[in-house]
């Protein structure tokens, strides 16, 4: 088992910067990849970046360039730092991992809220 706990988020305005972070515990060596999620107001869940335990990154398209997902692996620790906000955004963010590259993401935080204003 895997427990995620995130923190930060909050109100920003559009261009600023806000940092995310994701601490694992439990079952953390068992972890095969992490990533974060988002889910914007009147959309469907949806990855933003993803990071595996060998290092190799995955972005979505809408955040490439102005996002970072990062890890701190001495303190079971993920990050997702997001330059250039616009308000689109928006979301609640989620972090999440799996333990299997041909699983799901079946662990998960308990979800913060980022609001940039324009």
């Amino acid at each position: 088992q895997v427990q995620l706990v995130q923190s930060g988020g909050g109100l920003v305005q559009s261009g600023g910067s806000l940092r995310l972070s994701c601490t694992a515990s439990g079952s953390v060596s068992t972890i095969y990849a992490m990533a974060w999620h988002r889910q914007r107001p009147g959309k469907q869940r949806e990855l933003v970046a993803a990071l595996t335990r060998t290092g190799r990154t995955n972005y979505a398209g809408a955040v490439k360039g102005r996002f970072t997902i990062s890890r701190d692996s001495a303190k079971n620790t993920m990050y997702l730092q997001m330059n250039s906000l616009k308000p689109e955004d928006t979301a609640v963010y989620y972090c999440a991992a799996t333990l299997r590259s041909d699983r799901p993401y079946d662990y998960w935080g308990q979800g913060t809220q980022v609001t940039v204003s324009s």
